[in-house]
């Protein structure tokens, strides 16, 4: 099998992928056509039926389906102009293959968290930290195996893992750097600020937005979490319960991204700035990492709203 991330603009291919995501969707001449995400283990790539034929097989969002066409380049991406689709046999396929998974070991990355979890002071912080990430194997699991996002950043199994360990990473240099972060409230707070996302993105491969995503919110989930497991915690006290929850409320950094609140601390500022760095970060490594590797300039890119430029190696 030949992987999305092996591809190249102008190959004509015929290669089973999962169907991510299916529209119907018309030009602005309006003209019907079909929008696919097409996906395996490496990543997604844009498909578009433009005509509509007997080549054309009944296929929904979800199924393997056999793809022949022609790669195209579309804003510095690649695009799959398709011709023939058909539902794939089984076993002309493994699942496997189609699940995205961090390029790093996943429990190397979580054992490297782990040691972020143990060196907290703070008796209460560190007790909370650790009915998570130490003593609760259901989260564990969920937490260690669950992307960080439906798009855009960090979508692979690995993703929470990988995202929280490098906000985790900046939030305590930017503790070693400004010594009136209070450090145990930063680190803490950046390990639980996704953990919602256990709740609001289904598992793989459907890695889509659960009832309660939709509803609530990671946000919203991961505050109610960290809040219900304090309050089986004795003594806890009430202004450190709320200066956490705050900073993971606070996280998103302005209310138009889908903080409920904005950061009034300093910790829950500098958590927003690691969580906005790893995050971005990580967007245009993607984004580079997709591109054709002859190509300098990559196109224009909405989530920066920018054209994007290789740099000279």
């Amino acid at each position: 099998m030949r992987y999305i991330s092996e591809l190249h603009e102008g190959e004509t291919i015929s290669i089973t992928y999962l169907c991510k995501n299916k529209q119907m969707l018309k030009t602005k001449a309006g003209k019907s056509y079909c929008s696919l995400a097409l996906q395996d283990k490496t990543g997604i790539l844009d498909a578009k039926i433009w005509e509509m034929s007997n080549a054309i097989e009944n296929f929904e969002a979800m199924d393997f389906i056999h793809v022949d066409g022609q790669l195209t380049c579309f804003q510095g991406a690649l695009q799959l102009n398709v011709r023939r689709i058909r539902r794939a046999q089984e076993g002309e396929y493994d699942p496997v293959d189609y699940i995205p998974t961090s390029k790093r070991d996943i429990k190397e990355m979580f054992g490297e968290l782990l040691t972020y979890v143990n060196s907290i002071k703070n008796p209460y912080l560190s007790k909370l930290a650790k009915s998570f990430f130490v003593e609760d194997n259901e989260f564990q699991k969920a937490f260690m195996y669950h992307s960080a996002a439906k798009s855009v950043h960090h979508s692979f199994m690995g993703g929470l893992v990988e995202h929280t360990l490098g906000v985790t990473k900046l939030s305590d240099y930017l503790a070693m750097n400004y010594p009136f972060l209070n450090r145990d409230i930063l680190v803490t707070a950046a390990m639980f600020h996704d953990i919602g996302k256990t709740v609001e993105l289904s598992n793989f491969p459907e890695n889509d937005y659960t009832d309660d995503g939709q509803l609530l919110g990671h946000i919203y989930i991961g505050t109610e979490m960290v809040g219900e497991r304090i309050r089986s915690i004795p003594g806890f006290p009430h202004k450190l319960s709320a200066q956490l929850r705050h900073c993971i409320l606070a996280h998103h950094g302005e209310l138009e991204y889908g903080s409920p609140k904005k950061p009034a601390t300093a910790e829950a500022l500098a958590l927003s700035f690691a969580d906005n760095t790893d995050a971005k970060m990580q967007t245009v490594r993607e984004v580079l990492e997709n591109a054709d590797e002859k190509q300098e300039w990559l196109g224009y890119n909405r989530f920066f709203e920018s054209n994007i430029r290789r740099s000279e190696k």
